[in-house]
């Protein structure tokens, strides 16, 4: 069945990097746009990153254009969020998907604070 395994969150302070992961199974990865969403307390989810199958094209939610980059591993069926210029109002639970095809995962926790 399909599997979205995310990973590499944890507490960083502002202005630090982290690089989230996206372990996916059961689906031909190869052949998906993927995206990273993510959920603040209390908010909606909402889109972050998207990479086109190839990984030839990406887009970015403004609020992180030029500080996050989206990249893929299609041989690791894996898609990663590098996140540096971290700011308190990135603190969310991130998520992987395919424009909301597959299961949810799990999540992973960043959480931005001094």
């Amino acid at each position: 069945q399909v599997q979205l395994v995310e990973s590499g969150g944890g507490l960083v302070q502002p202005g630090g990097s982290l690089r989230l992961s996206c372990a996916a199974s059961g689906f031909t990865f190869s052949s998906y746009a993927m995206n990273w969403y993510r959920q603040a307390p209390g908010k909606e989810r909402e889109l972050v990153a998207t990479i086109t199958s190839t990984g030839g094209s990406t887009n970015y939610a403004d609020s992180v254009k030029g500080r996050f980059t989206i990249s893929r591993d299609n041989a690791k069926a894996t898609v990663y969020l590098q996140m540096n210029s971290l700011k308190p109002e990135d603190t969310a639970v991130y998520y992987c998907n395919a424009w909301g095809r597959f299961p949810w995962g799990q999540g992973t926790r960043v959480t931005v604070s001094s």
